[in-house]
């Protein structure tokens, strides 16, 4: 029996579909991340797993019960579950351990060890009207947890962070699955949160699941464009080019697209690889972002040589492993 099994969902508002016929399951502390666009059902679907939101047709099992919509359940929510939206709110003007102690259905100590978890033992005093927008978020998910949900669904939970709170939620999101044994289901339009921290990504395009797989694997070999471009940069070689790029790879042509991430190409010193010519740079701090003249195109390429200017001659060789073909 599966944890959580959304079985051919779909939402028609009006005419359109906001999603249609999506399928997958996700085991008990699987990583699992949503990716796709705006207005690609992301959030819609995160509703109707929570029971806040009611399927057209399908149907969502959680832990082996059937989760009710609204049109359903009088009081709209499953047990179990809790939905941190994007636009939570915390009662005005209340000191926080007031908020979380009305809200609060576990022991003391079970409750410390949440407070921990989420960073937020040293706010207790502080009133909510008082709190960054990044401290009102983690006691926000530290109220919802108080209910002792196992599968937790987060809606764009890194939006409007800045650096150093975004840490701290990444930490404590990390925290909750390997101290707390709660399985989390989020959703983002960063690549970094989702790469680095899910055991399976599904990507939703126009409310339709495409695609499906670990991490690496949508990174590196997408579906198709659209996937491509929400994990991070990438080139696309396409006519006449594709076959001398898969010589550079040592490989064969195998259809009309190539796809390269900008990280894959190889800067080579001497007279090893094919002859480039450098035609823009742009320095990020890590690395630097050249535009290189290479086998009659321009492609994109991330290097950490930081000698390098417009007109550079370079040479480029090409790992076999780095091209995928689409």
């Amino acid at each position: 029996m599966s944890w959580l099994s959304v079985s051919n969902i779909s939402l028609q508002e009006r005419e359109n579909f906001a999603l249609r016929e999506v399928s997958f399951e996700q085991p008990q502390f699987q990583k699992l991340a949503v990716a796709g666009e705006t207005g690609a059902g992301k959030s819609t679907l995160l509703q109707v797993i929570a029971g806040l939101n009611q399927p057209s047709s399908g149907e969502v099992r959680f832990a082996g019960d059937r989760v009710r919509g609204p049109v359903e359940k009088l009081v709209p929510g499953h047990p179990g579950i809790a939905y941190l939206s994007q636009h939570f709110e915390l009662p005005k003007f209340l000191r926080v351990e007031q908020v979380l102690r009305y809200a609060n259905t576990l022991s003391a100590a079970e409750a410390a060890k949440l407070y921990e978890v989420c960073r937020i033992s040293h706010l207790a005093t502080r009133q909510t009207n008082q709190l960054s927008g990044g401290e009102r978020q983690r006691i926000a998910l530290a109220k919802l947890l108080l209910s002792a949900p196992k599968l937790l669904l987060l809606d764009e939970p890194f939006s409007n962070l800045d650096r150093v709170h975004k840490s701290i939620l990444k930490a404590v999101i990390q925290d909750l699955g390997e101290q707390l044994a709660i399985t989390c289901l989020l959703i983002s339009h960063d690549p970094t949160d989702t790469l680095s921290w899910a055991n399976e990504i599904v990507v939703l395009k126009q409310g339709q699941l495409i695609q499906k797989g670990p991490p690496e694997q949508i990174y590196r070999q997408p579906l198709d464009e659209y996937t491509a471009s929400l994990f991070g940069d990438y080139n696309l070689i396409t006519g006449p080019a594709v076959s001398r790029f898969a010589k550079l790879a040592g490989t064969k042509a195998k259809s009309k697209q190539l796809l390269v991430r900008p990280e894959s190409f190889q800067l080579n010193a001497a007279t090893d690889g094919q002859a480039g010519t450098v035609r823009a740079v742009r320095f990020f701090g890590g690395y630097s972002e050249l535009d290189v003249g290479l086998l009659g195109t321009s492609v994109t390429i991330k290097t950490g040589a930081t000698d390098l200017k417009p007109g550079s001659e370079v040479r480029v060789s090409l790992p076999k492993a780095g091209v995928w073909f689409m």
